[in-house]
This record gives C-alpha cells, structure tokens and sequence, in this order.
C-alpha cells in the first residue's frame, strides 16, 4: 500500500526576506505539490555586519510574520515544520532572543515547539542545491550544475549533478554590501570599485572550494536574481510562472544586472516587477551577480544560465521526508 503523502511546513529566514511553504511531499517520488507559498521583506539583518547584533524593529517584524505563518502552517494541517535561518542569525550576538522568540510564536500559534535552526553554510548550501536541482535533468538540463544562492548577507555556491561535489558560502549579498559600500544614488564608480573588490574576494575565495572549469549549466537562485530575470524579461508585473527555468545567455543577465544597477532608486522604484522591499539592494544584487556570472562564463565557457524559483525553500521542505 503506497503512503500517504505528507503535509509539511518549511521557513527559510534570510537577512532580507522570511518565506513560507506549506507542500505535500509523495514519500514514493519525493515529488513536491505547493499548496501556499508566501515571501515577505522583513530585513532581519539590516545592520548586522555593522552593529553585530539584529536591531529591535527588525526582530519584531521578523516575528511578528512569523506568527502568521505559525497560524497559516495550523491552518492549512501542517504536519511537520521545519525553520531554517541562515546569514543574520549565524552573525548577530543577540541571534538566542530570536531563536526564542520564533519557538515561542509557533508554541502558541501553531500547538506545537518549532526550534529554528540555524543552519551551517554548508547545510544551506546543500538544501538550495537538492531544491533547486530536483527535476533538471528531466527537462534536458545538462549537469554538471553549479548551483549560486546569492541572498542577502552570503552567497552559496554549490557544485554537483546529482548529488552535491563541492560547496562553499561567501559573506556577499545584497544587504550587506549595499550597507558597506553603495551610499550614493547612483552609486558612483568609485563606491562600484570597491564593493566590486569585496566581491572578486569572495569569488576568488569559493573558487578555491568550487572549481568552475567543466561546469554545464549555472544555476541562479533567490530573490536578486529572479528580480534581474524580470527585468531581463521585462514583464509587466512579477511573475513566479514566467521567471522559473528561464533561460538565458551571459552576455543578456550581465547586461540586465549592469542596467539595475546603474539606474537611480526613483527609476527602480517604478519598475512593475520589483517588489518594494528590494528596490534599495537590488544593485548590489545586480553588481554581484554580473561578477559570478562573467567568471563561470570565462572559466566554464557556459552559453546558458538558468533562473529557478525553487530554492532553499524546497530544500527545507524534501529534507523532512527524511527527518
């Protein structure tokens, strides 16, 4: 007798956004049906690399959406729930007032303790590279893949095809080098010039954990590249649907980065696709994502680049079939 599926809840807590699913998962196939998935910007992290602690109005935005999501989790008959958080909560000193405010929401708002885990770069590395990976090769994407996680205060690379090779997390995102180096509007080529040395570090650094050379397919996930892939697409609003598995060319994703990142916040602000809480990262996001991209290019001599809106968050949801 086949089992039935499971329902499971799944948080990935970044240092810009906190997102929910709630997914059955067939134990057979492992294959994933969403049933809610939600993202809000909460910037957990704003001014962590600086102060080395999570101020007191981002922990309370931070959790009072997690509160809600402990309700829709109750609600929707989550029978499992896992909550990853990732860069802010690693770097914060005050990150044990977090872990126990989230354990307290969901002990009144979902019936049940959920200890928040604050995940190993490693860890997030290899639950991106599983979510965004699942189903690739059956489309005719070619292995090997290397899988770029580009959040807001780290960046996961991740080398593999079917299993994860080699793996490496950088301090680079969006948030913190928009808050260490980008301060003009637009940023001027001297600010560009430095955060851009933060960046080749960073790359440089991976590089010697995650060979490049020989990879297929680059593989860009989270929520700066989605936003470059809109822009590229230019859609008239944000569409999950249309941004998943897009493919592209080096030369055009540079190029979209380049364009976001030269534009000036009013001009970003009015762009359809861009949701609100990126519109002052999102040519952080670009600058970092046109330096991996032009490298993986040079090394690998890749032609193709593909956006996928299946991340860490479908990681953290498979990963409980097995818990």
């Amino acid at each position: 007798m086949a089992e039935p599926t499971l329902r499971v809840g799944a948080i990935d807590c970044g240092t810009n956004s906190i997102r929910l699913l709630v997914a059955d998962i067939d134990p057979a196939t492992g294959s994933l049906v969403d049933l809610h998935r939600r993202m809000e910007i909460v910037r957990l992290g704003h001014g962590v690399d600086r102060t080395g602690v999570i101020a007191p109005e981002s922990m309370e935005r931070t959790l009072r959406v997690t509160r809600e999501y402990a309700v829709t989790c109750r609600e929707l008959g989550a029978e499992r729930v896992r909550f990853v958080a990732t860069s802010a909560s690693r770097d914060a000193r005050n990150a044990e007032e977090f872990i126990s405010g989230v354990r307290t929401a969901f002990q009144e708002d979902f019936g049940a303790e959920v200890a928040p885990e604050v995940v190993s770069g490693q860890e997030e590395a290899s639950l991106s590279f599983s979510g965004a990976t699942g189903g690739l090769a059956a489309l005719g994407v070619r292995g090997p893949y290397l899988v770029v996680d580009l959040g807001g205060g780290s960046t996961e690379f991740v080398r593999g095809t079917d299993h994860v090779e080699a793996s490496r997390s950088v301090d680079i995102g969006c948030v913190r080098l928009t808050e260490r180096h980008l301060a003009t509007d637009p940023p001027t080529q001297a600010e560009i010039e430095a955060a851009t040395a933060d960046i080749d570090a960073a790359i440089d650094l991976a590089e010697q954990s995650v060979p490049f050379d020989g990879v297929a397919t680059l593989v860009g996930l989270a929520g700066s590249v989605t936003t470059i892939t809109a822009h590229l697409l230019r859609l008239p609003a944000y569409s999950a649907e249309r941004v998943h598995l897009t493919r592209s060319t080096p030369e055009a994703m540079i190029a979209a980065s380049s364009d976001l990142l030269s534009m000036t916040r009013a001009e970003r602000a009015a762009l359809p696709y861009l949701h609100p809480g990126r519109v002052d990262v999102i040519g952080a996001g670009g600058l970092v994502w046109r330096r991996i991209v032009a490298r993986v290019a040079q090394r690998s001599g890749i032609t193709e680049i593909v956006t996928s809106e299946h991340d860490i968050l479908d990681g953290i949801a498979l990963s409980q079939l097995s818990r």
